[in-house]
């Protein structure tokens, strides 16, 4: 694909920073952002080959099929390429009847199957593609084993409502700081979903310019040994630099820089960082279900989690 490079100004340029975009985004439900190839590769690639093997993969947020692969779903092509060197059951993608025809797919739901023998798109009447569609649900209830997708950032509160109950497991991007969210922190908290490998930085528009949205994966599929785990400086609360901790006018610890404290039986707070590097598979819970702003002197400061230490 042929990536135009972009000519506006740079965030920094406009004085904006990447949260104000996707909260930009959100406001306006500007869901115009196509995940890449390199980017689905990337994550997929960690995991283990038999995880996909006799299994039916859903594509449920937009995830278009042509012969061109410029107007085809990353997560599509993705599938589609390795479908025998997966050992894929089946592929099942729908595509959205928004007012904005993104892959030029045409403004009509549909839903492609692809099984070991043949392709097919489908054109239920009245069907809009949508992953809450009767039918979408139906697909997801009685078809899918895993389901892989980007979805739209101004529904994505309403899409993991429907996938995390679901009971399948998933394997998808949303906003990078959906940890410190108070809508979403009950999934960490409660082990439903764990940030996947990677972070997505880039993605791009309509016109196949690059944009900056900060992104995650995140799943319930089990990790393997966790690359970022080399990340996190888990050491005596004393050896930690001075710059790197202090106490708020509640009197909770703050620590950044990834720096968590070893021998620290108290509650303390975290950015979203240690959380996407692995910290709640190394002996640490989150406390509650609710974001934790601390205040410093009285100012009040960004976002935190607060977690506390659970084994040795």
């Amino acid at each position: 694909m042929k990536i135009n490079q972009k000519t506006k100004p740079t965030l920094q340029e406009r004085g904006l920073t990447t949260k104000d975009i996707l909260q930009k985004a959100q406001r306006a439900k500007n869901d115009e952002f196509y995940t890449r190839i390199e980017d689905v590769e990337k994550e997929f690639s960690m995991y283990e080959p038999s995880l996909w093997k006799d299994k039916t993969v859903f594509c449920n947020c937009d995830d278009a099929v042509d012969e061109d692969t410029r107007r085809t779903s990353a997560f599509t092509l993705y599938f589609m390429q390795n479908f025998q060197k997966l050992e894929l059951k089946k592929l099942i993608c729908t595509h959205y009847s928004g007012t904005i025809d993104l892959f030029q797919q045409g403004t009509k739901g549909y839903i492609f199957i692809k099984d070991r023998f043949q392709e097919m798109k489908d054109y239920p009447p009245n069907y809009t593609g949508s992953f809450d569609h009767p039918l979408s649900l139906e697909i997801l209830t009685e078809e899918a084993d895993i389901v892989c997708t980007n979805p739209p950032f101004s529904k994505a509160i309403d899409y993991w409502k429907t996938i995390v109950p679901s009971g399948k497991l998933f394997l998808i991007l949303s906003n990078i700081a959906l940890v410190l969210t108070t809508s979403y922190l009950h999934y960490f908290k409660n082990r439903k979903v764990w940030a996947g490998y990677h972070r997505v930085d880039h993605y791009l528009n309509p016109k196949k310019e690059l944009v900056d949205a900060a992104g995650h994966w995140y799943t319930n599929i089990p990790l393997t040994e966790r690359p970022k785990y080399q990340h996190l400086k888990i050491i005596p609360l004393e050896q930690i630099p001075s710059i790197y901790k202090k106490i708020d006018d509640r009197h909770v610890l703050l620590v950044d820089h990834c720096y968590i404290p070893s021998d620290y039986e108290e509650p303390f707070a975290v950015s979203v960082r240690p959380i996407l590097n692995g910290l709640l598979e190394k002996g640490y819970a989150i406390l509650r279900e609710k974001e934790y702003y601390p205040y410093v002197k009285r100012k009040k400061c960004f976002a935190r989690v607060l977690v506390h230490k659970i084994g040795n």
